[in-house]
């Protein structure tokens, strides 16, 4: 399955870059205008009759197969069950586990150095209200003065 996926993502590109050439190649509507009052653009590569039917059915056949690309690849890519909708979510499952916390430093008679062993002390309680953001000042206030 990996490879048909390789090989459309592939043509897709090949597809891509063959018509921005078509594209860039392909002259607009008023260059016509200018052949018709003797800029002699007519006589070109590809006949007196121009360009106009050979590039943009070829143009039309390469949206056509990049169109196909992009549907079949949609079509494959939700298909696939890969253990997570996202990117993201496959990667967080991959994710290296985080590594282990080191041992606290010892002093020289072997017990830690100032480390309490017991339970974090609880925040002291505090009987004073918690004090509000002060207000911007408002109008005059915002200006400075000189």
């Amino acid at each position: 399955m990996n490879v048909v996926l390789n090989i459309l993502v592939g043509v897709q590109m090949l597809t891509a870059l063959a018509m921005i050439g078509l594209i860039l190649i392909q002259h607009g509507k008023g260059a016509d205008m200018g052949a018709a009052f003797g800029s002699g653009s007519a006589g070109s590569l590809f006949g007196a009759s121009g360009s106009a039917n050979f590039l943009s059915r070829t143009t039309a056949v390469l949206a056509a197969v990049f169109f196909a690309c992009t549907l079949l690849l949609a079509y494959f890519g939700h298909s696939r069950p890969a253990g997570g909708g996202s990117l993201l979510e496959r990667a967080a499952v991959g994710a290296p586990a985080p590594a282990p916390t080191p041992a606290p430093a010892t002093s020289g008679s072997g017990s830690a150095a100032e480390i309490p062993s017991g339970p974090a002390p609880a925040a002291p309680a505090s009987n004073a209200p918690a004090s509000a953001p002060a207000a911007p000042a408002s109008g005059a206030g915002q200006i400075p003065a000189k």
